[in-house]
């Protein structure tokens, strides 16, 4: 996997055989960040990655300038992996990684963030939760966005805050603004 935008552009970063995670396609990380960019300043910016997986979106918005990524896993190999590719890419102080479930993590969090970026495995059915305790909890900072990534089978557009959504390919992106 590799890099697309910013400092890093065009590094390479590896995961195990076998990785327990589905990374987001080229084709739609490159979609989601271009509306991104035309809404919201990711420079400076406090990013919190849910479902990080194996950091391929984590990576992009420290390549492109954010202030700090924290990035949540519940998968004790994706965290792992984060961690030792920040390590390589040289990035460790600008991106920490933690194994937690997400909406503990959400629940217990006294953090604000700018920006939340999640992307719960498609099949669980967890994303609305998500979403309320986000909001419940005031996690986003005066017009901060959410960007929860899905498949085809999760509607998002009746939930409060919702901004919009966007596909590409069989990858959709619902936008919330606080």
């Amino acid at each position: 996997m590799r890099i697309i935008r910013g400092f890093l552009k065009g590094k390479r970063f590896v995961t195990p055989p076998n990785f327990p995670s589905r990374p987001t396609t080229d084709y739609a990380k490159e979609g989601c960040f271009n509306i991104l960019e035309n809404y919201f300043s990711i420079e400076d910016k406090a990013i919190l990655d849910l479902c990080a997986g194996t950091g391929n979106i984590s990576f992009e918005f420290v390549s492109r300038g954010a202030k700090s990524v924290l990035s949540i896993d519940s998968n004790p190999r994706c965290v792992q992996s984060l961690k030792t590719n920040s390590r390589n890419l040289g990035i460790e102080e600008t991106m920490n990684s933690y194994k937690t479930d997400c909406i503990i993590y959400c629940r217990n969090s006294k953090e604000k963030f700018d920006l939340i970026y999640a992307d719960p495995p498609f099949h669980l059915k967890f994303h609305e939760e998500l979403i309320t305790v986000i909001f419940q909890k005031s996690l986003l900072k005066p017009d901060g966005y959410l960007i929860v990534e899905h498949g085809k089978q999760t509607n998002l557009s009746t939930m409060d805050n919702f901004e919009f959504c966007r596909n590409f390919g069989n990858v959709y992106f619902s936008f919330f603004k606080s």
